[in-house]
């Protein structure tokens, strides 16, 4: 996978009293629509590059980091709900002046999709759910926070690759490389961690919402929808992604094979070739 030279910008905005940052790619089409990417729990912007990079053509891609995530501002302890984050964007695509833009979101990121989507808001045109529905499967829940517990500090950038390869080696090692290199931050003892807010680190602490209005969001979504499944996933069961494209009105499924939970990561040229699909289309 190879990360080219775009003509990328960084921009900051102030929404809600949080400062955040999000990543612009202009596209290589006159009056391109827009797509708008959300990361999925303790990701960022950055794990965007190359799957932007390949949309450009057609899209003006704009990816987003979160409240807490990336080099955007860390919010107060109990202010990391799905809502929060649905009001974020909301905020977001009003001040940036989106319409007939396209939504999609991996695992948190596909989360904030479904509630901001089921709000039915007039801007927005289709929504693409990544491998996250109103339920999770219980023993995949129980690896993230695990891993989110885990040692979080190394000596060295090439030591948190190493526990991150350990931890999954499924994605290309270029590709893996570069999503952890962005998701480090070095301390004043010349350590480095993870750069996310560390109150995320406490169980708990992601407030995601009940299934019951998880389902009603779904069901309340009026644009033409793509549900992304990887086929290792420990997080979207099979059954969960058939009952949601079932209560989806207008919703189509992919499966993409080699990949486990984080899709864009494991498969990207599968993800890449299954979202083109449905965007283009």
């Amino acid at each position: 996978m190879q990360f080219t030279s775009a003509p990328v910008a960084d921009e900051l905005i102030e929404l809600r009293g949080l400062r955040f940052h999000y990543r612009d790619w202009p596209s290589t089409r006159p009056d391109a629509p827009d797509l708008v990417l959300l990361h999925g729990y303790t990701g960022h912007a950055r794990s965007w590059d190359a799957f932007a990079e390949g949309m450009t053509d057609r899209y003006r891609v704009i990816a987003l980091d979160q409240r807490g995530h990336g080099e955007t501002g860390w919010a107060p302890a109990d202010k990391y709900g799905v809502d929060d984050m649905a009001d974020d964007l909301a905020a977001f695509v009003s001040a940036l002046g989106l319409t007939g833009f396209t939504l999609l979101g991996l695992s948190m990121g596909g989360m904030v999709t479904m509630e901001y989507a089921g709000r039915r808001p007039a801007a927005l045109a289709a929504a693409v759910i990544v491998d996250i529905g109103p339920e999770i499967v219980r023993s995949g829940g129980a690896r993230i926070q695990a891993g989110t517990a885990s040692v979080d500090l190394f000596d060295s950038r090439e030591a948190a690759f190493a526990a991150a390869r350990a931890e999954n080696n499924l994605p290309p090692e270029d590709h893996h490389r570069h999503r952890v290199d962005y998701s480090l931050m070095r301390l004043a003892d010349g350590r480095w961690t993870w750069r996310y807010d560390r109150a995320l680190r406490s169980v708990g602490a992601l407030r995601v919402r009940d299934p019951a209005t998880g389902w009603a969001s779904c069901a309340n979504i009026d644009v033409p929808t793509l549900l992304i499944r990887g086929d290792r996933s420990d997080i979207l069961s099979a059954e969960i992604a058939a009952k949601m494209i079932d209560t989806i009105p207008d919703a189509r499924f992919v499966l993409v094979g080699t990949s486990g939970h984080s899709v864009p990561l494991d498969a990207p040229e599968g993800f890449l070739s299954a979202a083109r699909s449905f965007l283009l289309g």
